[in-house]
């Protein structure tokens, strides 16, 4: 299963994904345009959604949050996050967006 959203860039991967600051709580809606849309219990201030964002990740997929950076967007919903850990597409996939 080949997700759009997900995709390998040499060994890391990268998620598109789009963010909801001020939610009451933080988890996936789902996809909407290519990307895996997530709302965050975070305001869109001083880093604080994309700290969030990376501390969510980490914790849905188990790794250690040094191994996740926005690599683009940082100031905007729209944002590609890159996950450098040992884990296959089909894993992330699976663990952000269960069916």
């Amino acid at each position: 299963m080949k997700a759009e959203w997900c995709s390998q860039h040499g060994d890391a991967i990268r998620l598109s994904v789009q963010v909801l600051p001020n939610a009451k709580n933080t988890e996936v809606v789902g996809l909407l345009d290519g990307a895996l849309k997530i709302r965050l219990k975070a305001q869109p201030i001083e880093g604080q959604a994309n700290e969030e964002l990376i501390r969510f990740i980490a914790t849905q997929i188990k790794v250690p949050k040094k191994q996740i950076s926005v690599v683009r967007g940082i100031t905007s919903r729209l944002k590609v996050v890159e996950i450098k850990a040992q884990r296959e597409i089909e894993e992330i996939s699976r663990l952000l967006l269960p069916l």
